[in-house]
C-alpha cells in the first residue's frame, strides 16, 4: 500500500478523518511496530500531532525503550495498526502505552479478518478498535468486480469458518 501513492493517501486521509471523528483530537499518534509505522506517521502527519510507535518488547540494548518517541504521562494516544488477526500484538502495544500511563483512547486499523478471538481479546482488554475494511468486505468486493471466481470465493469462505484446521 505505501508503494502506491494514489491509495496511500487515500488510507492516510480516511484513517485520519476517522481519528478525529471517532475519537476527537488526541495529544499523540502510536503506530505499532513495524506494520503500522509507515501509516501511523502519515495520519499523524494528516493530523498535525507527534508520532511515537511501540515495539513488540523492550530493545535488548541501548536505552531498552519498548516506545520510541516523545510523549508525556497523561497524554491521551489512539494507537494506529496496519492488520488484526487475534489482536495479541495490538493489545501488547496497548498494555506498553497504558504502563506509561498514556490515556488510549481507541484503536485505528486499516483490516481485520474479523476472528471472534479478536473481538473477545479487545473486548476484555477494553480497548475500542475501528478499522476501515475487513476480510467480509474484502471477498465480497473481489467476488462482485470479478476479481475473484466462484470456486475461489468458495474456497475463501470455507477458510474463513475455521482458518486453524482449515487444509
Amino acid at each position: 500500500m505505501l508503494s502506491y501513492p494514489e491509495i496511500r493517501n487515500f488510507v492516510r486521509e480516511e484513517m485520519a478523518k476517522q481519528v478525529e471523528n471517532l475519537y476527537g483530537k488526541p495529544d499523540v499518534i502510536a503506530g505499532v511496530a513495524t506494520g503500522a509505522i509507515g501509516i501511523g506517521i502519515l495520519v499523524a502527519e494528516a493530523l498535525g500531532l507527534p508520532f511515537i510507535y511501540v515495539r513488540p518488547e523492550p530493545k535488548s540494548h541501548g536505552r531498552q525503550n519498548q516506545i520510541e518517541g516523545q510523549f508525556e504521562s497523561g497524554q491521551s494516544v489512539v494507537v494506529i495498526e496496519d492488520l488484526i488477526s487475534t489482536g495479541k500484538s495490538s493489545l501488547n502495544a496497548v498494555k506498553a502505552l497504558k504502563d506509561q500511563n498514556a490515556k488510549v483512547k481507541g484503536m485505528l486499523a486499516i483490516f481485520t479478518y474479523g476472528f471472534p478471538v479478536a473481538t473477545t481479546n479487545f473486548e476484555q482488554e477494553g480497548v475500542e478498535l475501528h478499522t476501515l475494511s475487513d476480510y467480509e468486505h474484502l471477498v465480497e468486493q473481489a467476488s462482485e468486480t470479478h476479481y475473484i471466481k466462484e470456486s475461489q470465493l468458495k474456497t475463501l469462505l470455507e477458510w474463513r469458518s475455521n482458518p486453524q484446521e482449515w487444509k
